[in-house]
């Protein structure tokens, strides 16, 4: 291995969050304000996942006062603190970009059941 591959291996996550697409999460991120740092939840509905190994990404849509707002996610970011998973979703395609297109419950996710 070079030394550039042995740099991203380390940098990369033990535990990165299992997350699929359709699934619906609560990200935590880690946020800096001048010296002092907080947490912001962003939750919505995962609709796309990218790449892989170190430079893999997950986006999250969610509606906030009739404006829907995407957030694009590095997995193995330190800003990104932890990922919980709501509920998790049935979709069958590998990018939900026509949710972008739909309005109130036509945007919604079908859920797993148990």
């Amino acid at each position: 291995m070079n030394a550039l591959e042995q740099i991203s291996k380390s940098s990369m996550k033990e535990n990165a969050p299992e997350l699929n697409v359709g699934d619906t999460v609560k990200v935590h991120v880690r946020i800096q304000e001048g010296e002092k740092s907080r947490i912001q939840v962003f939750e919505g509905t995962v609709i796309a996942k990218k790449h892989g190994g170190i430079s893999e990404t997950f986006t999250v849509r969610r509606v906030a006062h009739g404006v829907g707002i995407e957030r694009v996610f590095p997995v193995h970011s330190p800003a990104v603190d932890k990922v919980e998973i709501v509920r998790r979703g049935v979709v069958r395609r590998a990018k939900l970009y026509y949710l972008r297109g739909r309005v109130g419950k036509a945007a919604k996710v079908k859920g797993l059941v148990r």
